[in-house]
């Protein structure tokens, strides 16, 4: 029995068993390709400073709650509700480097979290003599939002539309002297 067949089906098993190993994060990992575009990073003339500073106004244009700011990244968020029960959170993260010789590269990555409403009904415990204690509902909810979500955006026209803003309040903060030096 230890013919052709037997071999063939041994491989087959062998097969079958790696198949069964593979985890859903590598496929996740296998997705992600570091090609060369550049969604989420720009180059600038500006300093990293000025670069960071034109970020900062550009997102708090938007809407944006400025969660940290320095000369070198910046970091906010907005809030939506689609829905009644549904919360969302964009964060964006920028950071601003020096390029080789002048100007800046900015990179940004914004993360989506997405949040539902969990309600959970309030009740308390009262001791009954011979009965030992008994649990009664009392009309109160404890609700909470839970995260179920988490991506980060991929969308390049977010990013572009993002970097065409970050442009347009550039010229001010780089005209202005020492305004970008955060």
């Amino acid at each position: 029995m230890h013919g052709p067949s037997f071999r063939m089906l041994l491989v087959l098993a062998c097969a079958v068993v790696a198949g069964c190993g593979h985890r859903a994060a590598d496929s996740t990992l296998v997705r992600e390709s570091f090609d060369s575009g550049d969604t989420y990073t720009r180059d600038v003339d500006a300093t990293p400073a000025q670069a960071c500073e034109a970020a900062r106004r550009a997102l708090l244009g938007q809407g944006y709650a400025i969660t940290r700011a320095g000369a070198d990244s910046v970091e906010a968020n907005k809030n939506f509700q689609p829905e009644e029960e549904l919360h969302e959170q964009l964060v964006l993260r920028v950071s601003c480097a020096p390029r080789g010789g002048a100007g800046a590269q900015v990179f940004a990555s914004a993360v989506q979290d997405r949040y539902a409403l969990k309600k959970s009904p309030t009740s308390a415990s009262v001791g009954v003599g011979a009965l030992g204690s008994v649990s009664l509902p009392f009309g109160g909810k404890d609700d909470s939002l839970v995260r179920v979500a988490s991506r980060t955006v991929q969308d390049a026209q977010f990013y572009r539309h993002f970097f065409e803003r970050l442009q347009q309040y550039l010229a001010p903060v780089a005209a202005a002297p020492g305004d970008g030096a955060r």
